[in-house]
């Protein structure tokens, strides 16, 4: 592994606070054309992006905030509203659905490297990304407002993304801890 490998994995983080100014539009395409690089079985390429557009992102915001009224009362939920609303890059990444349930799990992990691939792409560029699968990307509504339904597809991440106002101190336990040696 290269050395700026190693940095660029190592030295990416989810980023919780952006700056407010936007990531240019064909830096993200530039960043998902090689995302697409990301293992999947039979090169089925199972993945879809929606850039939600300022009128969807605000529907998610207010569904969102409908959904954390209900469990968390108004307050919290205005709160969420106006962060929610703050954030300067949208991106919805699903996966195909398959009847078959273990290629169903085989779509959803090739998402989740080609997230991976994404993150890194863009970390190198200076821009941080948030992966959120809270409740809302499970609610039949949103994938309504995205244009589709679960039926076909299943949402892997709603991404915020931007240029990090701060960037989190961090660290990992060793590997050897999570290895199991077999004979």
């Amino acid at each position: 592994m290269t050395d700026s490998l190693e940095a660029t994995i190592t030295g990416r983080r989810t980023i919780h606070n952006f700056r407010p100014e936007p990531v240019p539009d064909e830096l993200l395409i530039a960043g998902l054309q090689v995302a697409c690089w990301a293992p999947n079985h039979r090169m089925n390429e199972p993945w879809h992006f929606y850039l939600p557009g300022p009128q969807t992102r605000e529907a998610i915001c207010q569904l969102n905030a409908r959904q954390l009224a209900e469990t968390k009362g108004d307050a919290a939920a205005a709160k969420k509203l106006e962060r929610w609303r703050s954030m300067p890059g949208w991106l919805v990444v699903t996966a195909e659905r398959a009847v078959d349930p273990v290629r169903d799990q085989e779509n959803y992990a090739a998402c989740c490297c080609l997230i991976q691939n994404l993150a890194l792409y863009l970390w190198e560029a200076g821009v941080g990304l948030k992966w959120s699968t809270g409740e809302v990307v499970r609610d039949p509504r949103f994938m309504e407002l995205l244009g589709s339904d679960l039926a076909s597809e299943q949402v892997v991440g709603l991404f915020w993304y931007g240029y990090p106002d701060e960037v989190p101190e961090m660290s990992k336990r060793p590997a050897s801890e999570s290895l199991t040696r077999l004979p």
